[in-house]
């Protein structure tokens, strides 16, 4: 089969590979399209230390049901389906209690890390375990089906920052992540949705998903027309995309006494708290990492057209066009979104 092969960091090579089989409880899936996501980039030049080479990443996809293995029951050859990122084991506490997310077995497909190996779905075909698999609605078509790992991402940080209806809340950063959590907020009953960038392309995105308001500024400017737009108060609840010191600290200050800030973003691996400020105005600080369970509702709010991302997909290529493009996103070239690969065009 073909395959999108990063042999060394900053090089990518359609190569061609064995099909792989499925185990037992497993699924040959033929990929029909996957994603570049960030932390795809970020592996491509070894900068997460994620992705470790030779490894065949891709993590965001769909297809179609190629061949199962023994044992499996719920998929036939033919099912149009589409996958969770995260390989859980289904045993350890974590799993038990529902955080599939922090399985301590947890494995993500397209990812070597050192503890281990995985292949992803930048390839012709993908073996996937059976429990992580989902049915596709007709209707959805498989480039927006490859979106749906972001959205269960967004919509598990709207569900930890543990919303109750009316709220005012800031997404800060207008990328991926931000412009789906930006509509997981509004479809979570949020009463106003504010999002902040410093790209103004990204802002015009935003509006053509939904945002109530967007703002073209960034750190203390942020802070001070939040606080302009609500009489002094600060939001309820940001929804930090980012993962910078400053986006943060901005963050922590733009929400109100008793508020919340989901972390959501992790450019950086360490970040400055104004550790007084979060004490002695009751402020909860709540990570949010993947999604754990999210994937049906995912699915059911795309096919229903209550989040959208046909907008943010910028283009949908061949497997071949795999290493310009990832060379295009590395170099930063403005106005690209979401790439959507075709292994089997």
């Amino acid at each position: 089969m073909k395959a999108l092969l990063l042999s060394k960091y900053e090089q990518l090579d359609l190569v061609d590979l064995p099909e792989p089989r499925p185990a037992r409880g497993e699924l040959l899936v033929r990929v029909a399209a996957c994603g570049i996501c960030g932390s795809d980039v970020h592996g491509y030049d070894g900068s997460s230390g994620r992705r470790i080479p030779p490894i065949v990443m891709g993590h965001e996809a769909a297809g179609v049901v190629a061949s199962t293995g023994d044992g499996v029951t719920a998929f036939r050859v033919g099912d149009r389906v589409t996958f969770d990122s995260t390989v859980y084991c289904g045993a350890c506490d974590f799993c038990l209690r529902g955080q599939m997310n922090l399985c301590d077995n947890r494995q993500v497909l397209g990812v070597s890390c050192g503890d281990y190996r995985r292949a992803g779905a930048f390839a012709e075909y993908v073996t996937i375990p059976e429990h992580i698999v989902y049915k596709l609605p007709d209707a959805l078509s498989f480039s927006e089906a490859a979106m749906l790992e972001a959205v269960s991402v967004a919509l598990h940080a709207v569900r930890v920052t543990d919303l109750h209806g009316g709220e005012i809340a800031l997404v800060i950063g207008a990328g991926m992540i931000g412009l789906l959590t930006m509509q997981a907020a509004r479809v979570a009953g949020c009463s106003r949705v504010i999002i902040a960038d410093i790209d103004q392309t990204r802002l015009n995105r935003a509006r053509e998903v939904g945002a109530t308001e967007t703002l073209l500024i960034s750190g203390r400017d942020l802070v001070t027309e939040i606080l302009r737009l609500t009489d002094g108060k600060g939001v309820d609840v940001v929804l930090e995309a980012v993962g910078r010191n400053e986006t943060i600290i901005a963050a922590i200050d733009s929400v109100r006494k008793g508020g919340t800030v989901t972390l959501i973003g992790n450019i950086t691996p360490e970040v400055t708290i104004p550790l007084q400020k979060v004490v002695s105005r009751q402020i909860r600080l709540q990570g949010s990492c993947a999604s754990s369970g999210e994937y049906p509702e995912a699915i059911d709010l795309l096919a229903k057209g209550a989040i959208q991302v046909k907008p943010l997909i910028t283009a949908v290529v061949p497997l071949s066009e795999g290493p310009s493009w990832f060379a295009r996103l590395h170099g930063g070239e403005p106005n690209l979104m979401k790439i959507v690969l075709s292994p089997n065009s």
